[in-house]
C-alpha cells in the first residue's frame, strides 16, 4: 500500500475528499488536498475519476528538515530504485516557506544529488542518463516538514482534453465542476449559463451527469511507469467508459454576448463529444428572458477587477437580479470577487462560500428560490 496526496486548490479540499468517498476510498482532507492509502489501481482511479483535484501525487518521504544535510540524508533514505528505473526522467521541483531552508534552487540541487547517490550505489553505474519514463519528483518544505512525492498525473487534472483553445478570462475545469457540484439541485434541474463564455461550466455539468470520468480521454504519466499493473489501468478505464450514459444529461444551456467565445465553446462541446446535448447561443443578457419553469442559473459573470470594466461588470449583476425577481422559482449560483455582489442583487445570498479563480479570492453565491 501507498500514500497519495490528491492536491487540490483551497477550499476544494473536502470536496475532492467526498469524491474519493464516492470511488470506495477512505482519505482526510488536508490543507492542499485529500490524503489516501492504495496500490497503484487506486492511484490511477483517483487521476481518472477526481473532478476537482489538480493532481495526484504518490507520498514517498515526510520529515523534518532544518538544514540541507538533514534534507539531503532525508531524501538519500527513500529506497528510490523502488520507484524509478535506471532510465528514468526524474526531474525536480519543489517550493520552500516559512522553513529554515528557503531557497528552492539549493534544495532541488541537494534533492537531484541526493538520488543519484543512492541510485548509483543501487544500480552500481556512476551516469544515469535520464531516457526513459517520466517520474517527475517534487519536494514542499513549510515549517520544516518535508514532504517528497512522484507526480502521477503529469499534466494537471484540469487538462480534460477538450479545451485546446482559451478565450478571456477562462475558468478553470476543476473549479467549474465544483461549482456545479455545490449546487442544489445540480442533477435534476434545467441548467442554464447566462455568461457561459467558452462553456466550461456547461460541459462539466454534462460530465457530471453522464457519469463521464472527467480522465477518460487523456493519459496519465503513471501508465508509462514500468512495473506497475497496465491491465488493471486498462480495466478500470473500460470500465470508466462503460458506465457514461449521455441520456442523463438533460436540459443544458447557455448564452453570450461575446461572439468569439461561443465560436470557441462550440469547438469545445465538439471535442468533448457534447455538442448534441448543448444548446449555445448569441443573446445580452440585459434582454435576456427565461422559461418561468426552476432551473438552476449557474454562471461565472466577469468580475470587473480593472475599475474600466466596473460598471458593465455591476449591470450584469443586476441583470441576473432581475432573472432572479422575474423568475422566482429559479436558483442562482454565481461566483465573483466583487465585494458588493450581494447589495447589486438586492439580497443576501442563503450560501456562501470562499473560493479561489487562480490567484483571486471570490465568494460562491448561492440564491435559493423564494418560497
Amino acid at each position: 500500500m501507498a500514500t497519495w496526496l490528491a492536491t487540490a486548490a483551497f477550499g476544494l479540499e473536502g470536496i475532492v475528499k467526498r469524491e474519493l468517498k464516492g470511488l470506495g476510498v477512505d482519505s482526510s482532507a488536508e490543507n492542499g488536498g485529500a490524503r489516501f492509502e492504495g496500490d497503484f489501481a487506486t492511484g490511477f482511479l483517483a487521476n481518472l475519476s477526481l473532478r476537482c483535484a489538480d493532481r495526484v501525487l504518490l507520498i514517498v518521504k515526510e520529515t523534518k528538515v532544518f538544514g540541507f544535510e538533514d534534507l539531503f540524508e532525508a531524501t538519500k533514505s527513500v529506497p528510490w530504485a523502488d520507484y524509478l528505473p535506471k532510465e528514468a526522467s526524474f526531474p525536480v521541483t519543489g517550493n520552500c516557506a516559512r522553513s529554515q531552508l528557503m531557497s528552492v534552487s539549493d534544495c532541488q540541487k541537494i534533492v537531484k544529488k541526493a538520488i543519484v547517490e543512492k541510485l548509483k550505489d543501487t544500480y552500481r553505474q556512476s551516469w544515469f542518463e535520464e531516457s526513459g519514463p517520466s517520474y517527475p519528483i517534487q519536494f514542499n518544505i513549510h515549517e520544516n516538514n518535508l514532504r517528497i512525492s512522484i507526480n502521477s498525473s503529469g499534466d494537471a487534472l484540469n487538462r480534460r482534453g477538450y479545451r485546446t483553445w482559451t478565450g478571456e478570462a477562462p475558468i478553470r475545469e476543476t473549479l467549474a465542476a465544483a461549482m456545479i457540484l455545490l449546487a442544489p439541485n445540480h442533477l435534476k434541474l434545467p441548467i442554464y449559463d447566462p455568461c457561459c463564455g467558452t462553456a466550461t461550466l456547461l460541459i462539466e455539468a454534462a460530465f457530471l451527469r453522464a457519469n463521464r470520468a472527467p480522465g477518460l480521454k487523456r493519459n496519465f504519466l503513471m501508465e508509462d511507469w514500468v512495473n506497475v499493473p497496465a491491465d488493471d489501468f486498462n480495466h478500470i478505464r473500460q470500465n470508466a467508459a462503460s458506465l457514461v450514459d449521455y441520456k442523463q444529461i438533460g436540459k443544458i444551456s447557455g448564452s453570450d454576448i461575446d461572439k468569439n467565445s461561443l465560436e470557441l465553446a462550440q469547438k469545445h462541446l465538439t471535442q468533448a463529444g457534447l455538442e448534441s446535448y448543448i444548446h449555445l447561443e448569441k443573446k445580452d443578457i440585459h434582454h435576456l428572458e427565461l422559461p418561468s419553469l426552476p432551473q438552476l442559473i449557474i454562471t461565472n459573470p466577469p468580475y470587473g477587477e480593472r475599475l474600466s470594466d466596473q460598471k458593465s461588470a455591476e449591470d450584469i449583476y443586476k441583470a441576473l437580479s432581475r432573472l432572479l425577481k422575474t423568475s422566482p422559482g429559479n436558483t442562482l449560483c454565481a461566483i465573483s470577487s466583487h465585494p458588493g455582489f450581494e447589495r447589486i442583487i438586492g439580497r443576501r445570498s442563503q450560501h456562501k462560500r470562499r473560493l479561489y479563480n487562480g490567484r483571486l479570492e471570490c465568494e460562491y453565491h448561492i440564491y435559493l428560490p423564494k418560497v
